[in-house]
């Protein structure tokens, strides 16, 4: 049954201990809270990075509670862990300039449009667990300098007809996919990229699937 939590997850009470030890799923629920904000623009991508870090370290309830207290409350779900936000944000911009680089990861909640007014950062968009809300996602790219690059995941198309590109290139590895896998977003890039790249492609191997992955040489008929 759905309710109401603090930003760490617990119900409040007047019992409740500020220094109760925090479990896993203390934790869990706070970076759930932390990604779900980061994905509504309500933190950058530094502070994302530092909230992380202090909350998978955290030791008590209160250095959680710390890290999500100027955050909205988020639901449960009947499991206990955060749900997502239900509604989209209608439009989410992100300006940076000269600074560190700009990252969507994890369970991120997508906006109808997108807004990336960009000089000389890395933006990378990863959608692999990215909280779907709509059928077509607009990004408005206003982009100089350094590269920007969509993870995608099945179902995931990438139209960039609309993007001009100047001094530019552009890398778009498309997935292998059943050709009957239905399509559940169509990311609409438009605007304009000056120098960099453009890179749109499929999640990296991991390690495990890399090492199973099999030879040239093992291949039939070998």
């Amino acid at each position: 049954m759905s309710g109401e939590i603090s930003p760490t997850g617990k119900h409040s009470g007047p019992g409740s201990s500020p220094e109760l030890r925090a479990s896993h799923a203390d934790r869990d629920r706070a970076v759930d809270v932390l990604r779900i904000a980061a994905g509504d623009g309500l933190l950058t991508a530094d502070e994302l990075d530092e909230r992380l870090e202090t909350a998978l370290s955290a030791r008590t309830l209160s250095e959680l509670a710390v890290l999500t207290a100027d955050l909205p409350a988020v639901s449960t779900t009947a499991d206990g862990t955060a749900a997502e936000v239900a509604e989209a944000k209608d439009v989410i911009r992100i300006e940076q300039v000269f600074s560190g680089a700009v990252e969507r990861t994890g369970r991120w909640v997508l906006p109808r449009r997108l807004e990336l007014a960009v000089t000389w950062c890395n933006v990378t968009l990863d959608l692999t667990e990215a909280v779907i809300t709509q059928d077509t996602l607009r990004i408005d790219v206003a982009m100089a300098g350094k590269s920007l690059t969509l993870v995608t995941r099945p179902g995931v198309e990438v139209d960039v007809d609309g993007l001009t590109l100047v001094h530019c290139k552009l890398r778009h590895r498309r997935m292998r996919t059943p050709p009957d896998t239905p399509t559940t977003l169509r990311v609409e890039l438009v605007g304009q990229k000056a120098h960099g790249k453009v890179v749109v492609r499929p999640p990296r191997r991991t390690f495990r699937q890399w090492l199973l992955r099999r030879p040239a040489s093992l291949s039939v008929g070998a």
